[in-house]
């Protein structure tokens, strides 16, 4: 029984990762409520990505990371993203 309640535990887990991923995607709209194109999306989808990378970017001891380590982590959590 637990090992069922664990692996819906985990299922549930990865259905609201996977739909948390198209946050940046289905905030890309303009003031007047029409999707952005082009230039503007890809510049929003940029930095929507790398706010919330940054956000995330802390380390173990809960401090943010600095230097290598904060580039080498924005980097993958943005291809990620």
């Amino acid at each position: 029984m637990k090992r069922v309640l664990l692996a819906a535990l985990l299922l549930s887990l990865n259905f609201a990762f996977a739909s948390a991923q198209g946050t940046c995607e289905s905030r890309a709209v303009s003031r007047e409520g029409k999707p952005l194109a082009g230039a503007a999306k890809a510049s929003f989808l940029r930095k929507c990505k790398r706010d919330t990378c940054q956000t995330r970017a802390v380390g173990r001891d809960g401090r943010p990371l600095v230097g290598a380590a904060k580039k080498s982590f924005m980097q993958k959590c943005q291809r990620e993203a």
